[in-house]
């Protein structure tokens, strides 16, 4: 399989340029598939018991990989070329920038001709935040932390475990378990909030199994995110932001493990282009993370106050966020992408040459 990992380079560069020419819709018949999947395996699996909750999430995200997993194999034992254009399938339904990067250009653009109304609106229909009272630094601080937290999801935490998973010759099984374990930690519990949304949601057994596992997978891609933002950054600032941060967000114990993920790339960001985050705009988003992934028997024991004074963060150094701090933002991300395109290239012509 050694051959497998060699073509990584050119299934990530193929899934990114067929991204960016024809990204996938909304609403696609692949997402809606599997959220009918989650559905299904949650009416039938979870019955409220922890052990059920850990079941009905080990069936919803391990079968779509097993599956993967089965097809690539077949494919590589008829053709390899076969098995390429199914690693490309593959990424370009769970990797790209097109599948969240639509409101962030139109809340810069709004931003940009002085549309505030817009641009809260927009961020509002983003995040199901309210955003109306939002000033304009307000509005980009939200912006910065949403997009950078989706360009992990959605691409580096998927190159992370699909480079490791086609290095041990499983093909792309990794982005498929990376993105679907992000997927239904978010979607169980957004069902289980949602009215008139009966026989959707989860119990509080299962969105407190999905968030566990959901923290434990992505504990080393948001690591290797906000290196990766420090590489391209200003280092010593990312670095400083990163451990400072860090240390006071972890000690605010019991924060999800999830949230602390976020925060570790979140104070990278910060010290990697001089933009203050964290504050108001932070507690907003972690209190949102921190409903959307707790569970139910935890969020009753504390009032919604207490709930977002548990989340409170000072905010990290930096400049007052700018509209100039979104391109910034943007450059920061696409070196990246460089950066992780030469890294593959080099492991890809070491491994042909070896």
């Amino acid at each position: 399989m050694g051959v497998s990992f060699g073509m990584s380079f050119f299934a990530v560069l193929f899934a990114l340029i067929i991204e960016q020419a024809r990204p996938l819709a909304r609403g696609n018949w692949i997402h809606a598939g599997f959220r009918a999947w989650a559905r299904w395996t949650s009416r039938s699996m979870d019955a409220g018991q922890p052990h059920h909750g850990w079941i009905a999430w080990t069936v919803t995200t391990l079968v779509p990989a097993l599956v993967t997993l089965l097809i690539h194999w077949l494919l590589w034992n008829v053709s390899v070329l076969l098995a390429f254009a199914w690693s490309v399938a593959i990424l370009y339904a769970t990797l790209g920038f097109r599948q969240f990067s639509h409101y962030f250009t139109d809340i810069r653009d709004a931003l940009d001709d002085g549309d505030e109304v817009t641009a809260r609106e927009l961020l509002a229909e983003w995040r199901q935040v309210d955003a109306s009272e939002l000033p304009r630094s307000e509005i980009v601080r939200h912006v910065i932390e949403y997009s950078v937290l989706a360009a992990h999801r959605h691409v580096f935490g998927v190159l992370v475990w699909f480079s490791v998973f086609a290095a041990l010759g499983l093909g792309p099984v990794g982005a498929v378990f990376y993105r679907t374990s992000e997927f239904v930690a978010r979607y169980w519990m957004h069902k289980s909030q949602v009215p008139n949304a009966a026989g959707e949601g989860a119990s509080p057994a299962l969105q407190t199994a999905a968030a566990k596992a959901w923290g434990m997978i992505d504990f080393v891609p948001a690591r290797v995110t906000s290196l990766g933002f420090a590489v391209v950054g200003s280092f010593e600032d990312a670095i400083d932001a990163w451990r400072n941060y860090t240390q006071r967000f972890s000690a605010q114990a019991p924060i999800a493990l999830e949230v602390r993920n976020d925060g570790v790339i979140l104070a990278a960001t910060s010290g990697a282009v001089n933009v203050r985050l964290g504050g108001e705009a932070l507690r907003a988003a972690t209190v949102s993370s921190f409903s959307a992934n707790a569970s139910q028997d935890f969020q009753a024991a504390r009032s919604g106050s207490e709930a977002e004074e548990l989340v409170a963060t000072e905010s990290t150094p930096g400049r007052e966020p700018e509209v100039a701090h979104l391109r910034s933002v943007v450059g920061l991300v696409w070196r990246s992408v460089v950066l992780w395109m030469v890294l593959l290239a080099l492991l890809t012509l070491a491994r042909l040459l070896g």
